[in-house]
């Protein structure tokens, strides 16, 4: 549970494989991207430049999938106490599935994009559930602070070889889809709804981003009691620059800090195999 305005999440990355069985459909004529779908989207790769990334693409197909998906998810309910938030119902023009992530089947729901749409590549699902109504900037921040999403987003470390091209984004009161592909989309960029407006950046992203400092974290705590105590047994291991970052109610414990991430990514392979799990977050 997390304390604060979003109480509850949880997400699941499903791996899309496998060839096309599904006929490819054409996208509706006015479909488009609301506020918070684009906001997100711009988000995500201000998030990847400032990791080293490459920007994405803003896919129409894989945005057309996510937007299904949350529309059916609120409607249908597919998830359920067995079923995952990658599953979906019987209630559409698409193959019924539930995904139990005690018993992986990816397969059932492996072929939604070339269900749905002419994309007929391989896609990969982040999917969220958020108790409250969705704030932009709080779900970045909590992508950007859990290690296994900011992996899957910047397509690093277990996500092995998988190198995204491309991405898509679907948004309602309480659930976010963001599908990754490896490979462009052919269709072009979708168009934002009637009566937002896009406002273009006169610099390059990486330029429109504030300098911060890169921690090496060690580890969260539940109380700063314990943190400190950790923060001890740091200091006797010969982590002299450790310390406490005690920010929005979140108790972490950094090994060391960087000015940039090149110092931090070069620190994290010189540590310990005991200190494998450490991971960079960015301030």
């Amino acid at each position: 549970m997390i304390v604060g305005k979003i109480k509850r999440w949880l997400f699941i990355i499903g791996i899309l494989v496998g060839s096309p069985i599904w006929g490819q459909k054409e996208l509706p004529k006015d479909f488009c991207l609301n506020a918070d779908e684009i906001q997100l989207f711009s988000k995500i790769n201000e998030l990847r430049v400032t990791y080293g990334k490459e920007t994405l693409q803003q896919s129409a197909s894989l945005s057309f999938v996510a937007k299904t998906h949350v529309n059916d998810l609120m409607t249908n309910h597919p998830d359920t106490s067995v079923c995952g938030l990658s599953s979906w119902s019987d209630k559409g023009n698409w193959k019924a599935c539930c995904y139990n992530a005690y018993i992986p089947t990816p397969e059932c729901m492996r072929d939604k994009p070339k269900e749905l749409t002419p994309y007929p590549y391989h896609g990969y699902e982040l999917v969220t559930y958020f108790d409250d109504l969705i704030n932009i900037d709080s779900v970045i921040s909590l992508f950007s602070d859990t290690k296994e999403v900011l992996n899957l987003i910047l397509s690093q470390e277990d996500q092995g070889k998988k190198k995204w091209a491309c991405c898509g984004i679907g948004i309602n009161d309480h659930y976010v889809s963001i599908w990754f592909g490896q490979r462009k989309d052919a269709l072009p960029s979708p168009e934002p709804c009637d009566g937002i407006e896009v406002i273009e950046k006169s610099t390059p992203i990486n330029q429109s981003i504030s300098p911060g400092l890169f921690y090496l974290i060690f580890g969260s705590f539940n109380s700063l009691q314990e943190g400190k105590e950790a923060l001890k047994k740091l200091k006797k291991d010969d982590f002299t620059d450790a310390g406490i970052l005690n920010k929005n109610g979140k108790i972490r414990i950094y090994l060391n800090k960087f000015n940039s991430l090149k110092e931090a990514m070069f620190a994290k392979q010189q540590l310990p195999i005991a200190y494998s799990e450490a991971w960079i977050l960015k301030e």
